[in-house]
């Protein structure tokens, strides 16, 4: 059992005379490690918040014989490009319920697009090389980020309102951890905890073996 940590402080600067805030988020484990790819999901429980524009468009480039990012959250509807910049072939599928497809074999320079129009975990993998793993998180939620190296998220332009926050790991067990209400106001900064089951052995792509790709 790990335990992750939800930081949630509020930061007001230019945006405080309309009651809007940014939210940063801090997930790490209890003794301490920073979680890097925890995709927290954000959706307003306050009726009438006014909420930033959703991105429509994202790219899941394979370069270096592996894909870049790890893990990438989208909203529903996004279209994601897939580069090869790589002097050789590959050959993307997803065998995931949400959206099963195949990208047949393709080249340096070439690209192309899938629009993910359902919610869910997207596992990606590639038919000529077995190293290479990713995630493709799709979230109904209006507001969707992750966590960077140092276990960091902040959220942007977010109005003051009560929020509902989900986060999932690649590693987790169960899936996401129980919804988590809280609130963004102009009070002192929220601090708010969350815990999850994950793997004992962790999913993570790695650099493949025989350089002779």
């Amino acid at each position: 059992m790990i335990r992750f940590f939800i930081i949630c402080s509020l930061v007001f600067g230019a945006f405080s005379s309309v009651g809007a805030a940014s939210l940063q988020v801090k997930v790490q484990s209890t003794d301490g490690q920073v979680a890097e790819n925890a995709v927290v999901s954000v959706t307003p429980i306050t009726p009438g918040l006014v909420l930033p524009d959703v991105e429509t468009a994202a790219t899941m480039t394979q370069q270096d014989t592996l894909f870049r990012p790890f893990v990438l959250p989208i909203s529903v509807g996004t279209t994601v490009t897939f580069p090869n910049l790589d002097e050789f072939r590959h050959q993307v599928y997803s065998f995931s319920k949400p959206k099963r497809f195949e990208l047949r074999l393709y080249g340096q320079d070439t690209t192309n697009t899938i629009t993910f129009d359902k919610p869910g975990i997207i596992a990606l993998g590639c038919n000529i090389h077995d190293n290479m793993l990713a995630f493709i998180y799709v979230s109904e939620a209006p507001v969707v980020g992750k966590t960077d190296a140092d276990g960091m998220l902040t959220f942007e332009g977010l109005q003051a309102g009560e929020y509902q926050l989900n986060v999932w790991h690649p590693d987790a067990k169960r899936g996401e951890t129980a919804p988590l209400n809280v609130m963004l106001d102009e009070a002192a900064p929220t601090i708010t905890s969350m815990t999850v089951d994950l793997r004992s052995v962790r999913r993570e792509q790695q650099p493949p073996a025989d350089e002779s790709y």
